[in-house]
Order: C-alpha cells, then sequence, then structure tokens
C-alpha cells in the first residue's frame, strides 16, 4: 500500500516571519490530528528553510526545498547544494519542475543529474513531468511525459527508482486554475506506473508514489485522490493558505 503524499510547492512567496506562520498553523492542525494514513511535506523558499527546519523536525511534517545544484560543492554561484540541504534538515527535494524546464531552460539531462546527486545524498527527489498545451492538443501528451520520466531516471537501479516520488504536472493547469479531470490524471498516472513496471519491474511500479499537481485546490482534491493511480498532490497557490491546505491533506 502506497502512503499518500500531500506536498506543499511554496514557490517565491513568503517572507521568513510569514513561513513561520503558515507553519505554526499547519502544526496546531496536525496536533489536532490530520486524517489518517497520510504525509505531509512543505516546500518553502531557500530563506526560511533553516528557520523553519527546527519547528518542523519532531513534527509529522517533511521539510523539502524547490531545487538543488548536482554538485556537493565548488565555485557555483548561486547555487544549493543537496549537502546543504540533507545538513539543515531538508528530507526532500523537487526536481524538474516545469518552470525549472520552462523559464530556467534545465533540460532532461541535468535533472537526471540532480536526481542522482539528491539520491546519493539521501533527499527524496519529487521529480516533476509533464506536457503543456500544445504538445497535449498535437497528441503528443504522453510521449513527451514518458519521455521526460525515462530521461530523468536514466542510470538509476531498480532500488534507486523505488526512492524517487513522482509528480506528473500538465504544464497547462499550472497555476491557471485549469486542472486535468480525474479520468484525464489517472490514464496519464497508469502510463507512468506502466512504464515503470516495464522498465523496473512490476514491485517498483507498485511501490513509487505519483502525485498529480495542476491547480488542485479543496473543491477538486476528493475526486483526483479518488483515482487508483494517483498517490497525493504536489500544490502550488493553496499551499499558502492555512486553511486550504490543511483541507486538502484531509480529503475525502
Amino acid at each position: 500500500m502506497r502512503t499518500p503524499l500531500i506536498a506543499g510547492n511554496w514557490k517565491m512567496y513568503k517572507t521568513v516571519a510569514e513561513a513561520v506562520e503558515l507553519v505554526e498553523a499547519l502544526l496546531t492542525s496536525a496536533e489536532q490530528g490530520y486524517a489518517s494514513e497520510r504525509e505531509v511535506l512543505v516546500c518553502p523558499p531557500f530563506t526560511a528553510l533553516y528557520p523553519l527546519a527546527p519547528l518542523l523536525a519532531d513534527s509529522s511534517i517533511a521539510l523539502g526545498a524547490q531545487n538543488m545544484y548536482h554538485a556537493d560543492e565548488g565555485a557555483f554561484t548561486g547555487e544549493i547544494s543537496p549537502v546543504m540541504l540533507k545538513d539543515i534538515g531538508c528530507r526532500y527535494v523537487i526536481l524538474g519542475h516545469s518552470e525549472r524546464r520552462q523559464i530556467f531552460g534545465e533540460d532532461d539531462a541535468l535533472i537526471n543529474r540532480k536526481v542522482h546527486a539528491a539520491l546519493k545524498h539521501g533527499l527524496t527527489p519529487v521529480l516533476c513531468i509533464g506536457e503543456t498545451k500544445p504538445q497535449r492538443d498535437a497528441g503528443d501528451a504522453e510521449t513527451v511525459t514518458l519521455g521526460q520520466l525515462r530521461a530523468s531516471l536514466h542510470g538509476l537501479s531498480a532500488t534507486q527508482a523505488r526512492g524517487v516520488v513522482l509528480a506528473y504536472e500538465p504544464v497547462w493547469a499550472i497555476g491557471t486554475g485549469d486542472t486535468a479531470t480525474p479520468a484525464d490524471a489517472q490514464a496519464m498516472h497508469a502510463a507512468i506506473r506502466a512504464a515503470l513496471a516495464s522498465d523496473y519491474g512490476q514491485d517498483i511500479a507498485d511501490a513509487v508514489r505519483v502525485l498529480y499537481g495542476g491547480s488542485v485546490k479543496p473543491d477538486n482534491v476528493d475526486a483526483l485522490m479518488a483515482q487508483p493511480d494517483i498517490d497525493g498532490a504536489l500544490v502550488g497557490g493553496a499551499s499558502l493558505k492555512a486553511d486550504q491546505f490543511v483541507r486538502i491533506i484531509n480529503y475525502q
């Protein structure tokens, strides 16, 4: 049985004070009890990671980063290494988000190096894959998404692949308010799991969690999470408001 994971990607929002306020609200809710059988992750901006780490250290909420570089150290101005993230208490790191691919030009080869580096240092990658609107309209959604999957996981053993969390995020649904229908999302998740089974075996495919991301909100999370191959959500804007994120965590 795969444990659902609800992850919040805060993107470039929240000062340190605002981040602390949000986490304190989430922790208060956690004390009252989240729904059973699920894990929670927050990924604030880099500036908030260090102050939030001690607040989350002994809690039921995990801490993750939104990106990292693949080198352990070096003359890479402006970058953060997996060693640094691990050092302050991060357990997860988002890699390959469409905004990194589209805005910052990250390709599959670079993302693959980052995946290997994260696993080397005991961080769980949340690997994002997904197609653009023109690619979907052209009938290439599955080809593009599975191509990203295989290129980003290139060179991983089956054991290593088991340690990756995947997030299917159709680019056209991110921040637009437009969401893939539960049936469409399920179809892609099933295709992703079939590709994992083909490449690594059915046991690995059955173990890897595949999240859905793209305008996940309190009013659509229940239908999405009812799908058999959707194992959680990577939440953007709705994770910035405690009441909305708690409702998503406590999906029915």
